[in-house]
């Protein structure tokens, strides 16, 4: 693996890590759930082959610390974040963003708050489940998550948020074991370090957005909607499904699920430099 040049940039509120490889036009890969940078490590280097590849880890997780650890979280402002690692790395050329899970959130975000500095995202799976028309019944599911985080702690509530995303009726559970690359066994440490922080703050500000539609049937030419071929059925699938066909934009499937980038990331990066593309 390449060596990324390492570098930190003083937001309000908070100080980011963040990490570039490569040459040419700048591609910001955003991350979702517990993960930070590190989570593109298996697929950075081969983007860097054609593109200035920018990772990071959002405000909170892994090495960019808050200011007042106690701080609530909002989208916007971590599409703010975003934005200041754009405006950093690529002034006055418009760049393209990957973002997964909650980091697809932000894309999204970013992508409506600041268009004249996005030439194209990607957006893989984003949970944003305000769109449903059963979004109800997804306000209370972060609503029991919470609840349980507070009177049984991290665990149960992981398993109650868990068992939410599973598909209608799944009752199964996950396979007791599944193969990861060494590199991604290795993030588990800093990935648990994480969890109290994402289930606490980032579950419940990040699945109560809901995106400006109008904005983004104005913005779709510009705006790929992607699911994991082995998530249909599941929560996390279903919002992008939605908003394509809302938008009568193509659902692009990538391999692996929800979290295929770890699970099958030579695959996930091939596909991702083709969508890129355009």
């Amino acid at each position: 693996m390449t060596e990324p040049t390492i570098g930190s940039l003083r937001v309000d509120g908070a100080t980011l890590h963040y990490e570039v490889r490569g040459h040419g036009p700048l591609l910001l890969l955003i991350p979702g759930g517990a993960g930070g940078a590190a989570s593109f490590d298996a697929v950075a280097d081969d983007l860097a082959a054609e593109y200035t590849v920018a990772t990071y880890d959002p405000r909170g997780m892994s090495r960019s610390t808050l200011a007042d650890p106690g701080a609530e979280q909002r989208v916007a402002e971590h599409a703010y974040d975003a934005f200041r690692v754009l405006e950093l790395l690529s002034p006055g050329e418009p760049a393209r963003v990957f973002g997964t899970s909650s980091g697809a959130i932000v894309a999204v975000h970013l992508l409506t708050a600041r268009p004249g500095h996005v030439e194209r995202v990607v957006a893989h799976e984003p949970p944003m489940v305000e769109v449903l028309p059963d979004a109800s019944g997804h306000r209370a599911l972060v609503a029991r998550v919470a609840e349980t985080l507070r009177a049984e702690g991290l665990m149960p509530a992981m398993a109650v948020f868990a068992a939410g995303l599973k598909k209608d009726g799944d009752t199964a559970e996950p396979a007791a074991s599944v193969g990861l690359p060494p590199q991604a066994a290795a993030r588990a440490e800093q990935t648990m370090a994480n969890l109290p922080y994402f289930v606490g703050r980032i579950v419940p500000a990040f699945m109560s957005y809901a995106p400006d539609i109008n904005r983004l049937e104005a913005l779709s030419d510009r705006l790929v909607l992607a699911c994991g071929d082995g998530s249909r059925g599941e929560l996390p699938y279903r919002p992008a499904a939605f908003l394509a066909e809302r938008l009568g934009t193509e659902l692009q499937h990538f391999p692996g699920g929800h979290t295929g980038l770890t699970t099958h990331p030579a695959e996930f990066g091939e596909l991702l430099r083709k969508v890129l593309r355009g």
